[in-house]
């Protein structure tokens, strides 16, 4: 089947082709660097904003020094609050399957237990294994517009507790070295972030749902309510035509708006290696509709989290 090339304007040579109806764009033709011209990253902004995830193959070339130096042309690099960043690097982790906590299949906005969380994630694939090890994204623009205008109303008005202090129940495949990195390495400081469930993009102006799997409970709505109110939401959110699902080969690339997606690593390659490094941007502090802010609580991983009411 051959491809729909859409029409391009914005960079010259290269080919820009749909990748699902709602969210996902291939860019072809490309080389990415540090140096790539300040009116070419404009326009992979604006296309990352049009599309929420793009994607790039035969990205071979990139070493971390090179993927970090591109992606900080989208903004100042951001270390992850717990993890921190692979030697010689800024910002990068590595998510490598052969070592605990690494598979991250969940679906989930990442960073969401701190306030600015990360704007924009770049993914570079190292090692993929012969089979499955597809990533999938979500649009969360979408998935509110498809709320009935009195479900959009309850959610503008709704905050909730984000947190990496994981329930361990949602993690089904989890072995004890992953659920003990989990204690000692995401979890040594505990983060709690109230973030409103629909935040207005700084750039779009969008509204965007903001929910996943670091989400605790809604502020002042009891916990049983609240889970069904979750999945109520969440289920919008994951809808399949509501998503796309990315086919990894070794030098490909994504990039994703974390304001406006969540995403999800399908484990679904058993044994085989997956390998993959994560640069982020730094982002905004997310705002409600009616101006409000997301704030942050720290808790000491030693004592019992504070109870928000």
């Amino acid at each position: 089947m051959t491809a729909t090339v859409l029409s391009n304007n914005v960079i010259p040579c290269a080919d820009i082709i749909k990748r699902a109806a709602r969210i996902g764009a291939e860019i072809r033709n490309i080389k990415l660097s540090g140096d790539l011209p300040e009116q070419t990253i404009a326009s992979i902004n604006e296309l990352l904003l049009e599309h929420k995830v793009i994607f790039f193959r035969q990205q071979e070339h990139l070493d971390d020094a090179e993927q970090e130096r591109f992606a900080v042309r989208f903004g100042k690099l951001a270390r992850h609050p717990t993890l921190g960043a692979i030697n010689g690097t800024a910002s990068i982790i590595e998510l490598d399957s052969a070592r605990a906590g690494s598979r991250a299949d969940l679906w989930h906005t990442d960073g969401t237990f701190i306030d600015a969380y990360p704007k924009i994630a770049v993914l570079r694939g190292i090692v993929m294994p012969p089979f499955g090890g597809d990533t999938v994204w979500s649009n969360t623009v979408t998935a509110y517009l498809d709320l009935a205008p009195p479900l959009q109303r309850l959610a503008d008005r709704l905050w909730a507790l984000h947190s990496n202090a994981f329930d361990y129940a949602i993690l089904a495949r989890a072995s004890e070295l992953d659920k003990r990195h989990l204690d000692e390495v995401f979890t040594k400081t505990i983060y709690q972030t109230e973030h409103p469930v629909v935040r207005v993009h700084p750039e779009t102006g969008e509204r965007t749902l903001v929910l996943g799997a670091l989400v605790q409970n809604f502020i002042g709505v009891p916990k049983y309510d609240g889970q069904k109110l979750f999945d109520l939401f969440q289920s919008h959110i994951t809808a399949l035509e509501n998503t796309v699902r990315w086919n990894w080969k070794e030098g490909d690339v994504a990039i994703w708006d974390n304001r406006a997606t969540q995403h999800y690593a399908v484990n679904d390659y058993g044994d085989q290696h997956r390998l993959v490094h994560r640069a982020t941007i730094a982002g905004e502090v997310p705002v409600s509709i009616d101006g409000r802010s997301s704030v942050t609580h720290v808790t000491s991983p030693k004592q019992p989290a504070a109870e928000v009411a």
